[in-house]
């Protein structure tokens, strides 16, 4: 790629913004270099947006719900970046990027930037490109960053381990449904959001909130915030005002209890050894004699003759 134009980066510029995430997104050692280069010099420019992860079971509204929230949000003279963690099918090894055409009226504003990522079937990549994507939207002036995930068990770990605040996108209609949530999840939530609250669903979802709101009273929660259940409505635009000052209120008691930089400062050691275990499982299946030796390893351990741990540990040493 040509020299990169960090300056419209910087002034917001949206074909700037695309061409870095492309760069960050590159599979290329060249391309790599480059972003990294870029990276380290927009990081003072960094981390003045609010986070937001969102996740929620397949058919509970994810986009409806990110269209009217992004949509309010723009009015409140918010610029607002939507990435799409997309896992890629572990099959085809493509992954169907549609949320541009999900989300029609949002993506047409100047204000919104919608980006999907392929996740190549592996989660510490989308993990790392999402991360790094999310630097260069704060860079070039997004101040709400939402990170929508496929609600499909690890990647939530994943967001919600880089997000400031994780929401939960829920249908109504609550016992047998709480008993299907994972309890892991109930517990990385900084707030369950149940969808759909209109028309007949509105009474269901009402006694579902309330069934939430005990359930989530049992769970022991570390931080300064306690947990909230609300309802709203993308279809009709309800209770979205509600849930953005919930937002701010989150925000604003973070900056009191120091627990923003806290909490950024942890995520940041996590991903640095993230990306150590992954680089050296990367050097590991670069190395010509740990390559020789896989498929005759493989065989002893199939064939019961070796331990996987004593084949394991004669693939580090040769490290």
């Amino acid at each position: 790629m040509s020299q990169f134009d960090l300056q419209a980066l910087l002034d917001g510029n949206r074909r700037a913004l695309a061409k870095a995430i492309t760069l960050v997104e590159s599979k290329l050692e060249a391309h790599r270099e480059q972003a990294q280069g870029i990276l380290e010099q927009i990081l003072p420019h960094t981390g003045g947006s609010i986070r937001i992860g969102i996740t929620g079971v397949p058919g509970v509204g994810k986009s409806t719900f990110i269209e009217a929230f992004g949509l309010y949000l723009i009015a409140q003279g918010k610029r607002v970046a939507v990435l799409a963690v997309d896992p890629s099918s572990p099959i085809a090894g493509g992954s169907i990027l549609g949320d541009k055409t999900r989300m029609e009226e949002l993506s047409r504003r100047e204000e919104a930037y919608i980006r999907p990522s392929p996740a190549e079937g592996t989660l510490g990549g989308v993990a790392q490109k999402t991360r790094e994507t999310m630097l260069l939207c704060e860079a070039a002036g997004y101040d709400v960053i939402l990170v929508e995930t496929v609600g499909v068990g690890q990647s939530e770990y994943q967001v919600a381990g880089m997000v400031d605040f994780f929401m939960v996108l829920m249908l109504p209609g609550g016992g047998d449904e709480l008993q299907g949530i994972k309890k892991g999840i109930m517990e990385l939530a900084d707030a369950l959001v149940i969808n759909k609250a209109d028309g007949e669903s509105l009474a269901l979802a009402t006694m579902t909130q309330r069934q939430y709101t005990s359930a989530m009273n049992l769970l022991r929660h570390t931080s300064f915030w306690t947990p909230r259940v609300m309802t709203c409505s993308a279809q009709e635009g309800t209770n979205i005002p509600a849930l953005w000052g919930m937002l701010v209120d989150y925000y604003f008691q973070s900056l009191q209890e120091n627990w923003f930089q806290t909490k950024r400062a942890q995520q940041n050691r996590d991903w640095m050894h993230q990306l150590v275990n992954e680089m050296l499982l990367l050097k590991l299946s670069q190395n010509a004699q740990v390559r020789q030796l896989i498929p005759e390893l493989e065989r002893a351990v199939e064939q019961h003759s070796m331990t996987p741990y004593a084949a394991a540990r004669t693939l580090i040493d040769l490290l």
